[in-house]
């Protein structure tokens, strides 16, 4: 059951990517949330009374252990092999950075953890890119937060800073497959970055203890509340 009013704090990582970005503006929408905290190594280009942005190093974050209280602690943070550089540099981000990111906040009493992930994560997969999401899900997950919320998302849709060709291709091929399967393949259904950021507020709010896996073909249902409302919202 959801509350009916609260004014809690949002701590989020990977605010300037597609998913972060849109879940900021959602957040600071909430009357949930009296503040929301972006931690990232730059800032979003607009401002907000609710919005606190803090460049940090992710080389150094135990010096930054003040900002890691919070209520409910969104992460967003990712990259991909061919931006990274190598596998290495990918892990560093994607495991390494991300895990201490959630055991710091998790040390420091945040209550919610909310985590995107990616369609087929498992640390058994065949694909490295798999199994380092399956492996931080499974880290993730003995870590001492009241709640904890995994989404996998498939590709991501949404208007990007830059363009990625592959990820563009990718998300007309598995649109048609699905088509043809007669949505069959709803786990790798592409997904605008809007319904994900939406599903996370969503879960967020609906106070329930333990540990979640909300696969893609559940953000919709679970955004959809949210989705609904702003459509209701009269145009200024």
């Amino acid at each position: 059951m959801e509350l009916s009013q609260s004014r809690k704090t949002a701590l989020v990582f990977g605010a300037t990517g597609l998913v972060g970005k849109s879940l900021v503006t959602q957040l600071l929408r909430s009357a949930y949330y009296a503040r929301v905290r972006s931690l990232g190594r730059r800032k979003l280009e607009f401002t907000h009374p609710k919005l606190e942005q803090e460049i940090v190093d992710f080389e150094r974050l135990e010096e930054y252990r003040s900002l890691f209280k919070a209520d409910d602690v969104f992460s967003c943070l990712g990259t991909t092999r061919a931006k990274a550089g190598s596998k290495e540099a990918f892990y560093r981000v994607d495991f390494t950075y991300a895990y201490q990111l959630a055991r710091l906040s998790a040390e420091e009493n945040a209550h919610q953890y909310l985590l995107v992930s990616s369609a087929g994560a498992d640390v058994d997969s065949p694909f490295f890119y798999s199994q380092v999401k399956g492996e931080l899900e499974e880290a993730v997950r003995e870590l001492p937060f009241w709640a904890i919320h995994i989404f996998r998302p498939s590709v991501l849709e949404g208007e990007r800073a830059e363009m990625r060709l592959g990820e563009t291709l990718a998300a007309r091929v598995l649109r048609g497959a699905d088509f043809l399967s007669g949505g069959r393949l709803a786990p790798y259904r592409p997904i605008e970055a809007e319904t994900v950021a939406m599903a996370m507020l969503r879960s967020a709010q609906l106070l329930q203890p333990g540990f979640f896996i909300r696969p893609n073909e559940e953000l919709e249902a679970l955004a959809a509340p949210i989705s609904k409302r702003l459509q209701e919202r009269p145009r200024s």
